[in-house]
C-alpha cells in the first residue's frame, strides 16, 4: 500500500512509503539533504513500523523541535491511526 505524507518544519517536502502489512518495504523522500535521507531510507526499508517509530521519534535537528527522522515517525503514526 502506498502512503504519502507531507512533513512540516523540515527541509524535505514529501515522504512516499510502500507499506506491506506492518513493514515499510520502500520509502522515497523528496527534498532535504540527499545523502542523509538516502541513508535513512535505506536503513528503514524492511523494518517494522513500530521499530522505526521507536528509533526515530523525538530526534531533533539542531535547535528545531523536529527533524526528518522525527517526521518519519509522525508519518508512520499517522498511517497507523488511519487503519
Amino acid at each position: 500500500m502506498e502512503f504519502i505524507f507531507n512533513p512540516r518544519g523540515v527541509c524535505s517536502r514529501q515522504y512516499i512509503f510502500e507499506i506491506d502489512g506492518d513493514t515499510v518495504s520502500k520509502v522515497k523522500i523528496v527534498g532535504g539533504c540527499p545523502g542523509n535521507l538516502l541513508g535513512i531510507s535505506s536503513l528503514i526499508q524492511g523494518m517494522k513500523i513500530d521499530d522505526i517509530i521507536e528509533r526515530t521519534q523525538g530526534i531533533r535537528c539542531g535547535l528545531k523541535p523536529t527533524s526528518c527522522p522525527d517526521q518519519i515517525a509522525k508519518a508512520l503514526i499517522s498511517y497507523k491511526n488511519q487503519l
